[in-house]
C-alpha cells in the first residue's frame, strides 16, 4: 500500500503516472509520532574499529497523509538534544557540551520534509531540510511503510522505517581527536534510523 506519490512535475513522455491507490483514502488525515513506539537512532565509528550506537529519547513530530495526493504528504521532527543517549553519561555529556552539540545553545534539531515520492511497493524517500546547530542542509531519507492498523485502544496508526546517511561536518560538527595508529576517533559519517509509530488525530 502506498503513501507518497511521485512528483507531477518529474513525469516524463515515458513514464505513466503512479496510479493513486484508492485504500489511501482511509489514511488521509493529519498524524502524531507516538515517542513511546519509536526509535530515532544513529550509528558512529568509533576508534576506526567498532560501531557505537545511540538514540534520543524525547522528540516530538508530525505527519500528514494525502490520499488523494500522496506527494503532498509532509512531515516534521523536533528532537531535544539533551535526552541524547548512547549508554555512557561521560559520553552524553561530551556531546553535549561545546564539542558537539551545544545543547545549551542548540537545544533542538528539527526536520521538516520538502518532497516524497514512490520508488515501488513499499519503498519511499522522503527529502526535507534537517536543521543542526543552526545549520541547515537537505537530507534525503529511504523509508519503507510497514503498514496501518487500529489498536487495541481504538488507535488508528502507521508505521514507517528510514534511513540515510549524513557527514557531519556539513553541520559544522568536526571534533575529532588522532589515533596513535592513524585514522581519528569518531567518523564523520554517521547513519541515521527511524522507526516511527504515529497515530491519527480524532
Amino acid at each position: 500500500m502506498g503513501i507518497f506519490g511521485r512528483k507531477n512535475d518529474t513525469a516524463t513522455a515515458t513514464e505513466a503516472p503512479v496510479a493513486v491507490n484508492p485504500d489511501l483514502a482511509a489514511l488521509t488525515g493529519d498524524y502524531t509520532i507516538d515517542p513511546a513506539h519509536s526509535t530515532l537512532g544513529f550509528t558512529a565509528r568509533h576508534a576506526m574499529v567498532t560501531n557505537v550506537k545511540g538514540r534520543f529519547t524525547e522528540f516530538t513530530g508530525t505527519l500528514h497523509l494525502d490520499g488523494a495526493d500522496p506527494a503532498a504528504s509532509t512531515a516534521t521532527l523536533d528532537i531535544a538534544m539533551d535526552s541524547i543517549d548512547t549508554g555512557s553519561a561521560d559520553r552524553d555529556g561530551h556531546l553535549k557540551s561545546a564539542d558537539f552539540f551545544k545543547t545549551e545553545e542548540f537545544p533542538s534539531t528539527t526536520f521538516r520534509s520538502t518532497e516524497a515520492e514512490a520508488l515501488g511497493g513499499d519503498d519511499y524517500r522522503i527529502t526535507g531540510d534537517l536543521t543542526i546547530l543552526g545549520v541547515t542542509k537537505p537530507v534525503t531519507i529511504d523509508l519503507e511503510f510497514n503498514g496501518a492498523a487500529k489498536d487495541p485502544f481504538g488507535n488508528e496508526r502507521v508505521g514507517f522505517e528510514g534511513k540515510t546517511e549524513i557527514l557531519r561536518s556539513e553541520w559544522g560538527l568536526t571534533w575529532n581527536a588522532a589515533l596513535e595508529t592513524g585514522g581519528v576517533l569518531v567518523s564523520d559519517k554517521i547513519k541515521l534510523n527511524f522507526d516511527i509509530s504515529a497515530i491519527k488525530n480524532a
